[in-house]
Parts: structure tokens; sequence; C-alpha cells
């Protein structure tokens, strides 16, 4: 419980399989370090909240190594998002999908209007992909406890959660402490679109990116 390793062919494999398993480890993206599991699993999520003290109305994002992936899940991107994930993915953008009736993931959200939500990302890692290449799609929160600062190095990861983890892969140091922008379409705000946490990508960049070419990005 609790290994540090690099990130190599066999320590990707062990990530694989110990999220098959069940359990929970801790990865590098292209923003912070992030604890992951299987999306699917309730048990290993109630885990990642357990860790992190996570209060349960604030939702996991799901991450993977492919926009594509999103169909496979059970989910869509309304309009907008489905134009800004063109401009922005992979990278520091989490746009809030809608979950189809048949959708499995226990990460999904369930709002007050009856639909059910999820928030994705595809890290502009090419080792972050790597490794969800791997272990398909994961449930994931930055690794830290909630309130804390975000994990920028798999030292500080290990000193939030210690040998409560099953692994950890070390990628280096990531490129700061500021997470993603999390974005949902909303036809009663501006440009369709409500910024729910500024994050890397500022939200005049989302906005400027639906008006390029008067507002046919990604049609």
């Amino acid at each position: 419980m609790g290994e540090v390793c690099t990130v190599d062919d066999g320590s990707i494999a062990r990530a694989a399989q110990i999220i098959k398993d069940g359990g929970v480890i801790v990865i590098p993206t292209d923003t912070v370090y992030g604890i992951a599991c299987d999306p699917f699993n309730s048990k290993a999520i109630d885990r990642i909240y357990e860790l992190k003290r996570r209060p349960r109305y604030k939702a996991l994002q799901v991450i993977m190594a492919d926009a594509d992936d999103v169909e496979d899940l059970g989910l869509y991107l309304p309009a907008p998002l489905n134009r800004l994930a063109a401009a922005f993915l992979p990278g520091a953008f989490s746009p809030i999908a809608v979950a189809e009736q048949d959708c499995r993931l226990k990460t999904i959200r369930r709002e007050s209007d009856g639909h059910a939500t999820q928030a994705i990302r595809v890290p502009n890692s090419a080792l972050s992909l790597r490794i969800l290449r791997a272990t398909g799609p994961v449930a994931a929160s930055s690794a830290n406890r909630s309130g804390d600062e975000s994990a920028q190095t798999v030292d500080e990861a290990v000193a939030a959660f210690g040998d409560q983890v099953d692994l950890y892969l070390d990628g280096g140091p990531t490129q700061g402490h500021i997470a993603s922008t999390v974005v949902a379409a909303d036809p009663t705000e501006r440009d369709g679109i409500n910024v729910l946490r500024e994050g890397v990508i500022h939200q005049a960049a989302i906005r400027e990116a639906l008006h390029i070419n008067g507002g046919g990005l990604g049609a």
C-alpha cells in the first residue's frame, strides 16, 4: 500500500489492474495530480470521498484518453460545449456532459430538473494519456484533502494520503496548482454557458472561442 513508482510499462500495467480490482491510485495530469478509481465502482468512489474528506455534493470528474470515449460512457456534450470541446480538448477544460438514460457511471450528478450530468476531461499530457489508455476512463479529483492546495508533485500527494492509496505514479512536477476550468451549458446565461470554476483557461478565452468565425467554431 502507498508505493510510489515512476511511470513505465510495468507501473502502468499495475495501475490498470488496481483500477480493475477496485483500488485507488494517484496519477499526474497536465494540471495537478489526481486521485482516481473505477467510475463504475461505488465502493471505490466512496473511498475517494473518504480519503479526501470531500462533501458528497461535490461531484467527481471522469477523465479519459480520448473525447470519443464520451459517447461510449453514455454521455453527450450539449451545444455549445461540443464546440468548445473541439477547441480545448485535450486540455485543462472540463465541460459538463449530460448522461443518457442508459449511462452506468456511478459518478453522475442528479440535477433539480431531472437531468443527470458528469464533468469530463481529456488531459493534454502524453504521460497522462498513456496511463489512461491502459486504465480506461477513471473517476478523479485533485490529490489533496478537501480544502487544501492541490498536489503539484507526487510527494505532496503522499503527504495528503500516505499509505491509504494503493499506488502513486510519479510523473514529475506538474505545471502548477491551478485546476481545469469547468463549464456547463446554460441557455439562460450569456453565450449559453455558465463558467462554474475558472482555472487554467481563463473565462475570456472560453467566451472568445465561441465567437470565432461568427460563432461557427467546431459546428
